[in-house]
């Protein structure tokens, strides 16, 4: 049986449109189905942890709302038992969706998840940090440092972020809001010690993105992901800001190109220690302030609905 957790407020009431054209479709076809909306921040993670308690009995759970949603599901699941999970992109940003379909293809996707033809295992991340309390946060996409956790900051706290996207005007949102960050941006220095053995040192950083491997799978042959387990870094680092400029879409958008001021590896994962605490995000959501973090790929965790 199908387990919905939808965000009826995800993309200013766009989950709940797709989960109404959902429910038609499972309605029609005669599928057996509970739904679970959740109405504030945090809902998601606890319906999940509900839902998968029971290690003896698989489920499938189908997620309908942005990359916060997703992302609370994920930390709230228990992997001990045989758990699948489906995803209908709903958000404003949804930079997880470059592996599934966009929202606008409800009908095409729904019909995948309703039908699957073939699943797939996907990494994901955990980022751990804290002082005398440890916490840890698990990541399907990308988490950020510095410049790119701002950002989305930002964005989440931005009182006309609705309306721009009403207008299509998000991404110019995104762009102005970029602006304002970098301007505002103090760069520190610090290094990264990745796989245990390699140290990077670096200063004047102002971002560092880890990007899971599976975030891009739709991506052309002529530029290859990361093998299963791998996670891309991208590290920001200049001693002159305007030279940040060039590449700031690229930081919104995720980086998905070797741009001039941006050094890329590959971990599987990363001890991050840094003059001075900066901000952090997972999957788009922000984290406080850290100065020392670790971060490590699981793969091939998740299972997940082909589309």
């Amino acid at each position: 049986m199908y387990q919905f957790i939808v965000n009826p407020s995800a993309g200013a009431g766009r989950g709940y449109r797709i989960w109404k054209r959902l429910e038609r479709q499972l309605e029609n076809e005669g599928q057996e189905y509970r739904v679970f909306f959740t109405e504030r921040q945090g809902d998601a993670c606890e319906i999940a942890k509900v839902l998968t308690a029971d290690r003896e009995e698989s489920k499938i759970l189908v997620v309908v709302g942005g990359e916060g949603t997703y992302n609370e599901v994920l930390n709230g699941i228990s992997f001990k038992g045989t758990v699948t999970l489906g995803y209908l992109p709903a958000g404003f940003r949804n930079a997880l969706s470059k592996g599934f379909q966009s929202f606008w293809n409800v009908k095409r996707q729904s019909r995948k998840i309703l039908h699957p033809r073939y699943f797939r295992m996907m990494d994901y991340g955990v980022l751990t940090s804290g002082g005398d309390e440890i916490f840890n946060r698990r990541f399907a996409g990308r988490c950020g440092v510095g410049l790119d956790a701002a950002i989305c900051h930002n964005l989440l706290c931005c009182p006309v972020r609705r309306q721009m996207s009403h207008m299509h005007f998000y991404g110019l949102l995104n762009f102005f809001l970029g602006l304002k960050q970098l301007a505002l941006a103090k760069p520190t220095s610090g290094y990264m010690i990745l796989d245990g053995v390699k140290k990077v040192e670096f200063s004047h950083i102002y971002f560092i993105t880890f990007q899971m491997s599976g975030d891009d799978v739709k991506k052309k042959k002529s530029c290859p992901e990361s093998e299963s387990g791998k996670m891309r870094v991208y590290v920001g680092s200049s001693s002159k800001k305007r030279k940040m400029v060039p590449i700031l879409m690229e930081v919104i958008m995720g980086i998905r190109k070797k741009e001039r001021g941006v050094r890329t590896f590959e971990c599987s994962e990363a001890s991050i220690h840094l003059g001075r605490p900066l901000a952090v995000h997972v999957d788009g959501e922000s984290c406080m302030c850290q100065q020392e973090m670790e971060i490590r790929c699981i793969p091939k965790k998740i299972r997940m609905i082909g589309s």
